[in-house]
């Protein structure tokens, strides 16, 4: 049976691909899940017309990702937090921290959008990156301090 993808299926496909599958699996399976379409030409001129307007969708997006990172020039945000005498922390600084520190700001993201490989669990300077689009990325510098007793 031919079916067009809606969403990505591992081992089969991308979504918009028009791919071949078993009678079975694409009635019992991918289409009641959603995740595909019998392939006719009004399905495929559907699909066509989606691709057409999610292209749309992320040009704009990326158009106001990279209009938002110009507010970002120069951006810093300082986060003060518990530490011994030997400057070792408790606990550590992640994405939602940092969210919420350039939120303050007046910046408007959100903590997904914030790329840590893993939490702060040193005091010093970090640059951390912002991903505003998929193609567009800014870097913030963020200062663990230690807080005054």
């Amino acid at each position: 049976m031919e079916i067009i993808l809606k969403q990505s299926v591992e081992g089969l496909g991308e979504p918009g691909q028009i791919v071949t599958v078993a009678n079975g699996y694409a009635r019992n399976y991918l289409i009641p899940q959603g995740f595909a379409v019998i392939s006719n030409d009004s399905q495929k001129r559907i699909m066509a017309e989606e691709e057409r307007l999610s292209g749309l969708r992320s040009r704009k997006q990326k158009k106001v990702a990279e209009e938002l990172s110009g507010t970002f020039n120069d951006v810093s945000c300082t986060i003060s937090v518990q530490a011994d005498e030997e400057d070792n922390m408790y606990g550590s600084v992640g994405e939602r921290d940092i969210a919420a520190h350039l939120v303050e700001q007046g910046h408007q993201i959100d903590y997904k959008q914030v790329i840590l490989e893993e939490p702060i669990k040193e005091l010093g300077v970090r640059d951390v990156a912002i991903r505003l689009h998929k193609e567009v990325e800014v870097s913030v510098k963020v200062w663990v301090v230690k807080a005054e007793a």
